[in-house]
């Protein structure tokens, strides 16, 4: 696992070893980034469930101002921080060790431009999870959640409506946007 482009461009990062892992690979990586690629410079974003940390390190690297990194895992936070110090990226990153739901707690409103999604497989996680996030993302942010192909996702969250879904084999990347307001 490497960071694809920008700044810390190939360099190799570390991740938690184990059958419960799975990182994000490369492939969809690649293009969960091509979709937001023009947008993310000078953006905050939150990777939470963030294992290694990899998708808010290529933000980083890509010109990201700001990176946010929640896990609950005390060898994921390690994992990261390691990975955040080979890159020279600590100084633009907070680290907490948080379920989700108590770091909202902490978390002002609409703070985010972006938040990755890359939570535990087939636990349902994301469907509870999505209409709290609806708060935390500024008007022109998006929500980029990876989940396994056979998940329904909603098509619509409070004023957030899917704006398109990324196949790759298994796995899908659903992106949510805030609805365009009707002019009159």
């Amino acid at each position: 696992m490497r960071v694809i482009t920008g700044t810390a461009k190939g360099i190799r990062l570390k991740t938690l070893e184990g059958l419960d892992v799975r990182p994000t690979t490369e492939r969809v990586k690649e293009g969960m980034f091509s979709s937001i690629q023009f947008d993310i410079s000078g953006s905050t974003v939150l990777d939470l469930f963030a294992g290694s940390g990899q998708l808010g390190i290529e933000a980083l690297s890509r010109g990201a101002k700001q990176a946010v990194f929640v896990d609950h895992s005390p060898q994921s936070i390690r994992i990261i921080k390691e990975n955040l110090e080979k890159t020279g990226m600590q100084s633009r990153a907070q680290v907490y060790q948080k379920e989700s739901e108590h770091f909202f707690a902490l978390c002002p409103d609409a703070f985010f431009d972006f938040i990755f999604l890359d939570p535990p497989y087939r636990k349902d996680i994301l469907q509870e999870i999505l209409p709290g996030l609806v708060k935390k993302l500024k008007k022109n942010g998006k929500i980029i959640c990876e989940h396994e192909k056979d998940l329904e996702m909603p098509e619509k969250i409070s004023n957030l409506r899917l704006q398109k879904n990324y196949f790759y084999g298994k796995i899908v990347v659903s992106v949510y946007a805030f609805e365009e307001e009707e002019s009159e």
